[in-house]
């Protein structure tokens, strides 16, 4: 827009030194001619109804040449637009100038340069991250940014984060009721040879701490009555206190299974027929071993299994944020904030042969 301002005043100002060399006839005669020009273009928009709209260029370049003529002769000119809208054109050029004098320099501070690039490279190593997993994984690691800070990184580095997943109403409740709450459910994983291996897993509603109880080829009655005393102990062990746990109503488990935990006052809630929501904090996690795990990995044989399921209990127990528990972990404080961002680095340590990444403040 300068260039065309300056090409614009210099075509104005060539033609204007010409004028001086003519007589004063011939400028009268060529006055004459450009108002008689400029009143049939002014009488041939009024007819259709328009107005002349010049663009800022323009409207500088009149303003110039008009402030060049005295004010006792500018009642006599000729104009496409008023003297008011001169004068409301040199207004808004001031209040503009002004207006960006005015302007406060300080402001909200720019993000950090190495925040910035932790993002980015999370989202480039961690695919199915979206900004509220980094931004939990931001505040594993002590720095402090907000969560739509993540997504206005995401969103200038043309990166799209994964969508909102709204809470379920049976998630609300057992938000507010999960003290005290396990859930326990069975997942399938298919090895290489095409067999397919039933896993038995409970998960803490108040801490999100997971227990994968075992896996089996054969879930029998009698077998997941064993997991059961075996999970009686194990939270006997760790001094957790439960009073309900929430199963469906699979065939594998039996009265049995109910009767072990009813021995240690522990009471069983069966979900409907088909209501998966009535397990919404089970479902969630199994969903979110086969997205991080399962779907990701070849598995070769059971004890393979056995191996990757044991690190990604570590690693969802010690490691990995929660929303639930405002980005911590079950087993794991939050650590305190980064005082010094420029000699900040992360570290990445990998679990179950890379698949699943996690990072750690740099010694």
């Amino acid at each position: 827009m300068c260039l065309r301002f300056v090409y614009l005043l210099a075509v104005r100002i060539v033609p204007a030194l010409g004028l001086w060399r003519r007589c004063d006839d011939h400028k009268t005669i060529e006055i004459l001619l450009l108002r008689h020009q400029l009143a049939a273009l002014q009488r041939q928009l009024v007819s259709v109804g328009r107005r002349p709209r010049p663009d800022w260029a323009d409207r500088a370049v009149i303003a110039l040449l008009v402030s060049l003529v005295p004010k006792a002769r500018r009642a006599g000119l000729r104009l496409i637009v008023t003297p008011d809208t001169i004068l409301r054109w040199h207004r808004d050029l001031l209040r503009r100038r002004w207006a960006k004098k005015s302007r406060p320099k300080n402001g909200r501070p720019a993000m950090h340069r190495n925040i910035k690039s932790l993002v980015l490279r999370m989202a480039r190593q961690n695919p199915g991250w979206g900004y509220r997993r980094i931004h939990g994984e931001l505040a594993g690691l002590g720095v402090r940014v907000a969560a739509s800070t993540v997504w206005e990184i995401l969103k200038d580095a043309g990166v799209d984060p994964a969508p909102r997943r709204g809470s379920v109403t049976w998630g609300c409740f057992l938000r507010s009721q999960a003290e005290g709450i396990i859930a326990a459910d069975f997942f399938t994983a298919d090895l290489l040879d095409g067999t397919k291996v039933y896993v038995l897993a409970v998960i803490e509603h108040a801490t999100r701490r997971i227990r994968i109880l075992g896996s089996t080829l054969h879930p029998t009655g009698e077998w997941t009555t064993q997991m059961a005393r075996n999970m009686v102990m194990e939270l006997d062990d760790a001094a957790v206190t439960v009073k309900f746990l929430i199963r469906d109503r699979g065939s594998n488990f039996t009265a049995a299974f109910d009767a072990v935990l009813a021995d240690v006052g522990i009471r069983t809630v069966l979900c409907n027929v088909r209501t998966p929501r009535m397990n919404a904090t089970m479902e969630r996690w199994v969903g979110s071993v086969r997205r991080e795990l399962l779907d990701r990995t070849l598995i070769w044989n059971h004890a393979h299994l056995r191996r990757i399921l044991h690190g990604y209990e570590l690693h969802y127990n010690a490691h990995r944020p929660h929303m639930s528990l405002s980005a911590a972990v079950p087993l794991k404080p939050i650590p305190p904030n980064v005082t010094d961002l420029d000699a900040f680095r992360a570290r990445r340590t990998r679990r179950a042969g890379g698949v699943i990444n996690e990072y750690r403040p740099a010694a």
